[in-house]
């Protein structure tokens, strides 16, 4: 074998490591990423609330686009008169959901005389996974495997119930009830241990 051939070897041998996915850090490279989608409906008012068959007409919009928990539901009336946000919570009443805050800015000037229903639902995902694009060795730069944290961030983004809390959390409660609060306790705290009673037979008599 020649020496000058001993370059291109090194050269072959380093490719694998220098391929893929690097992640040299601690934090995986692969992240939740959410996503959100405006569903938007504008209904007539009266000036008492929604006007005579909007109601029913919003009822069967929650129904077309498959409204669920999760799903962040606000009016936006520009006449101020609350009339309007009343009848909508009570349909989502029945549903037991509530109305979010101020509702997000939306394509489009709202009519007189009509108020704009926006339903915000967002989704999780993980983008690339899984990922096996960079060989477990050799590995000349300290980079972890290429599908680290795949597993995890994508359980994660798939069992969270607001994917929005992934991008700001929720403020704690400036009150604590402390019924609620120690209820797990008291139930582990009076609960008799399942071997009290000793342990059950389950000979039926049959076999060996």
């Amino acid at each position: 074998m020649s020496f000058k051939s001993l370059p291109l070897i090194a050269l072959a041998l380093a490719l694998p490591a220098c391929m893929g996915t690097e992640n040299r850090g601690i934090e995986s490279v692969h992240q939740p990423v959410v996503q959100r989608t405006d569903y938007v409906i504008d209904l007539t008012t009266n000036g008492y609330g929604l006007a005579t068959g909007e109601r029913e007409r919003l009822d069967g919009w929650f129904r077309s686009i498959d409204l669920a928990y999760g799903d962040r539901v606000a009016v936006d009336d520009p006449s101020g008169s609350g009339a309007a946000r009343a009848d909508v919570q009570a349909l989502l009443g029945r549903r037991g959901l509530a109305l979010t805050g101020a509702a997000p800015v939306t394509a489009g000037a709202i009519a007189p005389g009509t108020a704009r229903v926006v339903v915000s639902r967002a989704a999780a995902s993980v983008k690339g996974c899984p990922d096996w694009s960079r060989p477990s060795s050799p590995d000349f730069t300290s980079s972890t495997m290429s599908n680290y944290g795949c597993a995890s961030n994508a359980a994660l983004a798939s069992m969270v119930a607001d994917p929005l809390d992934l991008v700001q959390g929720r403020e704690g409660a400036t009150a604590i009830d402390t019924m609620t609060a120690s209820r797990a306790i008291k139930s582990y705290l009076e609960t008799a241990p399942t071997g009290k009673q000793g342990l059950k037979n389950e000979r039926t008599g049959k076999g060996n």
